[in-house]
């Protein structure tokens, strides 16, 4: 994996849409199933962001990826260690995250949905998102926010690595 080139923004971008139309299109479907009216506005961002969590933990932590990187060819790897010198646009780690790094990634990203529902706390988890995002355009490694934290970057995965899920 040392030497991969980092995931476009356009990649990460379609991974987050498959991964979100995985686990949300379920999700709420259920919970439609389950609830109506003002209570499926309460209910379904939680919900949506429980399932996000576990889905992206449970994928990162064991494989790096989860079905929606695999679909864009991405795979999440560890930060390289300080004293590492690789050229700008090229990150490189070994093995799986682990779980206390991938909850972490995964939370910082997820956390935020359910709190669409409080007014004040759904307006800033909007504000965040773009502002996670606009550090992918921020320094050479593109790391959002969640990956600043979790001490990841997103790289390509080379195509002689396509092994089965």
């Amino acid at each position: 994996m040392a030497g991969a080139p980092l995931a476009e923004p356009g990649q990460r971008l379609l991974a987050r849409i498959v991964d979100t139309l995985i686990v949300g299109l379920p999700v709420i479907i259920v919970v439609r199933a389950l609830a109506s009216g003002p209570a499926l506005d309460v209910i379904a961002p939680p919900a949506v962001a429980g399932c996000l969590l576990l889905y992206e933990s449970i994928q990162l932590a064991l494989w790096g990826r989860t079905l929606g990187k695999r679909f864009a060819g991405i795979e999440v790897v560890v930060t390289l260690p300080a004293g590492d010198e690789r050229p700008a646009g090229e990150a490189g780690g070994e093995g799986p995250l682990g779980v206390p790094r991938a909850v972490l990634r995964a939370a910082v990203y997820s956390l935020p949905i359910a709190a669409r529902p409080i007014p004040v706390l759904g307006l800033l988890a909007g504000i965040f998102w773009v502002a996670n995002a606009g550090l992918l355009f921020e320094g050479d490694s593109r790391q959002a926010l969640h990956d600043r934290l979790a001490g990841t970057v997103v790289v390509k995965r080379p195509p002689a690595d396509s092994s089965a899920f």
